[in-house]
């Protein structure tokens, strides 16, 4: 009987093991859920265009148009993996360990006007890390870099069009 349940136990954490034929490449490396990027536009006093953009490590996202934008509504796009890397890189040095706003108010914004957008950015991890970061345009004080980079960020996914810039 032990025999008979330690083969059992060793076919079962094989089999485990095995790629059907329909299967990954051998050797790439699959994430068991994903990390992914989430990037949302705020209104402003304006036609600033509203929207919010997922985006995972392998180059699938979705993109979901709310106001003045070119398209309204969710739509699948893909970007290329190195795409989804730069997207990644200009971000990670504002992501935080946890939540930072930066808004009207909060120690690091100073005076600002009342009407520009602002971003919000959501890093989740697999492993269950995340980060958010929000982000008012009005706080320039001490924030440009940061600004620059939040704004520029976007123009290298596929969504161009999307937004309706050229």
């Amino acid at each position: 009987m032990r025999t008979t349940m330690a083969m059992m136990l060793v076919m079962l954490a094989a089999a485990g093991c095995t790629r059907g034929a329909a299967g990954p490449a051998a050797g790439v490396p699959v994430a068991i859920e994903g990390d992914s990027i989430s990037y949302a536009t705020g209104p402003c006093y304006g036609t600033c265009p509203v929207y919010k953009v997922s985006v995972r490590p392998d180059g699938t996202g979705t993109f979901e148009g709310e106001r003045f934008t070119a398209v309204t509504g969710t739509r699948e796009f893909r970007a290329s993996p190195e795409a989804y890397r730069r997207f990644a890189a200009l971000l990670e040095p504002y992501r935080p360990d946890g939540e930072r706003i930066i808004e009207m108010g909060s120690p690091d914004c100073g005076p600002a006007p009342t009407d520009m957008p602002s971003v919000d950015v959501g890093w989740t991890q697999a492993s269950g890390g995340a980060g958010h970061l929000r982000f008012y345009y009005g706080c320039r004080m001490g924030n440009a870099a940061m600004a620059a980079a939040l704004r520029e960020a976007p123009a290298g996914l596929p969504i161009a069009a999307l937004i309706g810039k050229k």
